[in-house]
């Protein structure tokens, strides 16, 4: 689709009209409609506001001219995989899993090399290949070129650790000590739990990004362990997420 097009079917997705796109966007009918009509483009701060107000990306409103690949982990991109600043605001360079709140989630390229074995073997992939595959990728992409001017001085990766011997502190029974936090999209891991009145509740943000593991339990149970800067969640469940039980949530 032409940027036009996509205008057009995002305003009459929202129930809009020009006059009333126009106001929210703070530029006369006349505008929207050269923009409808192909004669002219938005500007960039206007794509930036229409980008907010539509909640897709400055990419998509051009109609998809560039193929994203997330420049740390080299995953395709789109508008439900992109990542956020913390304005809300898409930032078209990386996923939701390696950049998360303004902070980047992965400074040691082994580690993500582990996690995005973890999740290509069987997909195509034998373990070996994808290994192979991630060590060749990486170091071309532009997080990994970068690597010593993004740094943060190591500020993520102590805070990191500091969530690991948070939950290792906890002497939850049965649960096995925690190693490693990953970085974790809340709509892969808000479990429904269930309150006494029968009802469910989900605790967590789908759209927002956490640092979380699964860890096997003798039982066949698996714990699930989550945080934030706000708070630790630990839960156990079985496959895939059956009959889910919270056993912890409390604030930093």
């Amino acid at each position: 689709m032409e940027t036009k097009d996509v205008i057009l079917d995002l305003r009459k997705k929202a129930g809009l009209s020009q006059d009333e796109l126009a106001g929210k966007v703070y530029v006369t009918r006349q505008a929207v409609s050269r923009w409808e009509t192909g004669e002219t483009v938005p500007n960039t701060e206007t794509l930036k506001q229409l980008s907010g107000l539509f909640n897709v990306s400055i990419n998509t409103l051009l109609g998809s001219p560039r193929k994203l690949i997330c420049q740390c982990c080299g995953m395709p991109l789109d508008d439900s995989t992109i990542s956020r600043e913390t304005d809300n605001s898409f930032n078209e360079e990386y996923c939701k899993w390696c950049y998360a709140d303004g902070n980047y989630t992965y400074h040691d390229m082994a580690s993500l090399i582990d996690v995005c074995v973890e999740h290509m073997a069987g997909h195509g992939f034998t373990e070996e290949q994808a290994r192979t595959y991630m060590k060749q990728t990486l170091p071309e992409l532009g997080y990994w070129k970068q690597h010593k001017e993004l740094e943060d001085g190591g500020k993520f990766e102590e805070f990191r650790r500091q969530l690991v011997d948070e939950f290792n502190a906890l002497g939850i029974e049965g649960m096995p000590r925690v190693e490693k936090l990953n970085a974790l999209v809340g709509s892969y891991v808000n479990l429904a739990y269930p309150l006494p009145s029968g009802a469910a509740v989900k605790l967590l943000d789908d759209n927002a990004t956490y640092l979380g593991n699964q860890l096997e339990g003798a039982d066949g149970r698996c714990f699930g362990v989550l945080a934030n800067a706000d708070f630790l969640l630990v839960s156990t469940y079985g496959k895939d997420g059956a009959d889910p039980e919270l056993l912890l949530f409390r604030k930093r």
